[in-house]
């Protein structure tokens, strides 16, 4: 698709700062997650990938799919998968690299964000390292982030996320949570939503997304309950004065039809897509819900001719074996095998790219409603005529009502089950 007169004004607007002084003479459109956001929202009942890339080929592919599909998209990374101690090669640091460099290899023209998804505040340690941490983030290129404190209790929630906020570029998208993503149990309220985003509004912030617990859970699913599309929309609604858009975690475990209805009942303009991109990437078969299928002896069913290559795959299944790795546990493979997914023949990485970039078009085209929403983004970047697009809220609450007294007292009141304790993170 040849550039537009469109594209090249874009192109020297619209790129944020750190994005022009790492790539100077890139041809890459890397951009904030505000014009992602408003691109989906000017085209309604639509929204678009959040492509984890825990391989260099998933990442390929949903580049490659966008193009063909003329669809603004997010390539991300959470905290568990590209963090200091991740079990993936891509990582916050070298994510943004990474997809300018394919971006310009590719001829890539749709408008692109960089998200540090689930960057996670578990603990007083996690606020000190993000202090450090954040800014190299946005230093190494990110243009959008994900605060998720959902793991602390209501109060220290907000606490967290206010205090962090400094380190984010007002430029940058903007993405917080309510409630750790965590299937069934623990459902987020319209109250513990409220609170959230009153109490971030009051200090002057304004997320473009809110991610929720709404029925659904990360990894390879064991149950098809999936998304809640009616707490979904009850929540989105009661925060309408406030402009979020929402975020969807944990896609994979939930079929066709669902997804359609998120996109088109929902305010959603964002949908996390992490572990089937992963298991395309690689040749296992996977389902109309995302999931991974499972052979009589519980083993993932390996598509031939498709993904990684038969020995490597061996190898990739042995090594799993030796370490007792359950099919959950698999993503754990990401990291010792990066190189040498990278060192296969280019016939087999071409198909592992391929497989990912299908199932992302046939998302985008088919199930997301997303297709052309890139010139609907570029041009909200054009109608600014700036990389900064600004807050789409303004202040509704009184400062004076959110003071940390006043939080732990109000948060204190809120009927909120958390649901069980455990690891639920990317």
């Amino acid at each position: 698709m040849p550039a537009s007169a469109d594209f090249e004004r874009a192109l020297a607007i619209g790129r944020p700062p750190n994005i022009v002084s790492l790539f100077p003479n890139s041809r890459a459109l890397i951009v904030s997650g505000k014009a992602i956001d408003r691109g989906l929202m000017k085209k309604g009942q639509a929204m678009t990938i959040a492509a984890n890339g825990r391989n260099h080929l998933v990442i390929r592919g949903a580049l490659m799919a966008a193009q063909k599909a003329n669809a603004a998209i997010i390539i991300e990374i959470a905290k568990s998968e590209g963090g200091s101690t991740s079990y993936c090669a891509v990582n916050y640091w070298n994510m943004a690299h990474q997809v300018d460099a394919l971006m310009n290899e590719l001829s890539i023209t749709v408008p692109v964000a960089v998200h540090a998804d689930h960057y996670g505040i578990k603990n007083e340690s996690d606020v000190k390292k993000a202090q450090v941490e954040i800014p190299s983030m946005f230093e190494a290129g990110i243009t959008s982030i994900a605060i998720d404190a959902s793991h602390l209790p209501d109060a220290d929630n907000l606490l967290a996320s206010i205090h962090l906020n400094p380190l984010v570029p007002k430029w940058a998208g903007l993405e917080t949570e309510v409630g750790e993503i965590k299937g069934k149990e623990g459902l987020s309220t319209v109250d513990e939503a409220l609170f959230l985003v009153k109490g971030l509004n009051a200090h002057g912030i304004f997320p473009d997304w809110i991610a929720l617990n709404n029925g659904t859970a990360h990894g390879i699913q064991s149950s098809d309950l999936g998304i809640q599309v009616e707490l979904t929309k009850q929540i989105h609604d009661a925060l309408v004065p406030y402009k979020l858009s929402g975020a969807q975690h944990g896609t994979s475990g939930n079929d066709s039809a669902r997804l359609r209805r998120i996109a088109a009942e929902t305010r959603t303009t964002k949908a996390n897509v992490a572990t089937a991109l992963q298991m395309i990437s690689w040749g296992v078969k996977v389902n109309d819900y995302g999931n991974a299928e499972l052979d009589e002896n519980g083993e993932f069913v390996k598509l031939a001719g498709r993904g990684v290559g038969e020995e490597l795959w061996e190898e990739m299944k042995a090594y799993a074996k030796e370490r007792k790795l359950k099919a959950g546990d698999y993503k754990k493979l990401n990291l010792p095998f990066e190189n040498k997914l990278l060192a296969q023949p280019k016939l087999i990485r071409d198909r592992m790219a391929q497989g990912v970039c299908d199932f992302v078009y046939h998302l985008l085209t088919e199930v997301f409603n997303s297709t052309d929403s890139a010139p609907l983004a570029m041009a909200a970047i054009l109608e600014t005529g700036s990389h900064d697009l600004g807050p789409k809220g303004n202040r509704l609450e009184d400062s004076a009502e959110w003071s940390e007294e006043k939080i732990r007292a109000k948060a204190a009141g809120l009927n909120a089950n958390k649901g069980p304790a455990g690891n639920f993170e990317d």
